[in-house]
């Protein structure tokens, strides 16, 4: 169905064509869009025109035409106007609504054909027959990117995103809930990862505009190359989606590549993680550690280790940051000067950020 807004748009133009003055109506006689300065009562005419067998009519001095979707009446056409050629104007009116009523749902059908694709609702022979049909090219380049809004997004916004993000006539923006709109991009083979921080920068910074003091957050998968993996990259950005709000939060764009380890640890049962934890701090927490400890930790780990420069950027002598070491090694046993305690701490670290997270879910 064509929203009223695209309706008004399309006589307007029409009428400042052809200087025609144009209604649109449903079947019942509502108006939907109308040119004239005061909207006609035309509600009985129209619904004997509806039932006529006729396709055009003239009626109380104005032209009538039915526009039909698929043999189904789904518009009554009323065009008013002095010139002798009403009629064709008003013929050329109808083909141009009925024109986009087909546009409009061509778009429905590739919007749903997309949204079965991400939700693995095809079987692989029902992909590639359907996307013939629709003309959706299968074998290129193509990868998901989930923008995630604060607020619930209605139809009418959903479409003003896909005006203010749909550069390429061949991506798709769709939605498969309120918050989260799913951009399917179209690549060409010389993008690669660089090229895709671009494009997920260059979407933020333009909703960001529309939107204001919204928090926007995006996520985006890998690169895939056959229509019947689109699936994949979707899940891939629903997890990087996921793990950045844990291990990341601090960033809005998120990439399914940079996660590293902590979608492995998103992925573990809380049981075991309590366990590591309990096992790694007998029973302790890192939580338990100072303001002073936890800056420092993370300060050395931000510098690969390097004592030097980290207690460069603390402004503290290097004496002073070895003795914070040294005294963080006597209460967990662990080193953070030698590679694998270090790892195993910034392990548990991650491990914690996670439970908390999943701990926050539950309430």
């Amino acid at each position: 169905m064509i929203s009223n807004q695209i309706l008004q748009s399309t006589i307007e133009g029409l009428k400042g064509i052809s200087r025609i003055d144009f209604c649109v109506l449903d079947t019942e006689g509502k108006i939907l869009a109308a040119t004239f300065e005061e909207g006609p009562k035309f509600e009985n005419a129209v619904l004997s025109f509806v039932e006529s067998p006729a396709d055009s009519q003239v009626i109380q001095g104005c032209q009538f035409f039915k526009i039909f979707d698929e043999q189904q009446l789904e518009y009554v056409l009323l065009a008013d106007g002095e010139s002798e050629d009403v009629y064709m104007v008003g013929k050329i009116a109808a083909f141009q609504i009925q024109s986009l009523l087909v546009a409009y749902k061509e778009r429905f059908d590739k919007d749903n054909f997309i949204k079965n694709l991400l939700l693995d609702n095809l079987l692989l022979v029902d992909i590639y027959n359907r996307a013939k049909k629709l003309h959706i090219d299968t074998e290129v380049k193509r990868v998901i990117f989930i923008i995630e809004t604060s607020h619930e997004k209605d139809s009418a916004a959903l479409d003003n995103v896909r005006n203010l993000l749909g550069g390429k006539s061949k991506d798709f923006i769709t939605a498969v809930d309120e918050k989260n709109i799913i951009v399917v991009k179209e690549l060409s083979e010389k993008d690669g990862s660089r090229e895709l921080d671009k494009m997920a920068r260059d979407m933020l910074e333009t909703l960001k505009a529309e939107g204001g003091d919204e928090r926007i957050h995006i996520a985006y998968g890998t690169v895939v190359n056959d229509i019947k993996e689109v699936s994949k990259s979707y899940k891939e950005a629903k997890l990087a989606l996921d793990v950045g709000k844990i291990f990341f939060d601090e960033k809005d764009i998120v990439a399914y590549s940079t996660l590293g380890i902590g979608r492995l640890i998103y992925q573990l049962p809380i049981p075991l993680c309590k366990m590591f934890i309990k096992e790694i701090f007998e029973g302790k927490s890192p939580d338990d550690f100072d303001e002073e400890t936890l800056t420092t930790i993370n300060k050395f780990f931000e510098n690969s280790l390097n004592v030097s420069e980290t207690s460069r950027q603390l402004y503290i002598h290097r004496n002073t940051l070895v003795y914070r070491l040294d005294k963080l090694q006597k209460s967990t046993g662990l080193d953070l000067r030698i590679f694998e305690d270090a790892i195993t701490f910034k392990i548990a670290l991650m491990v914690v950020k996670y439970m908390k997270y999943m701990e926050s879910l539950e309430y």
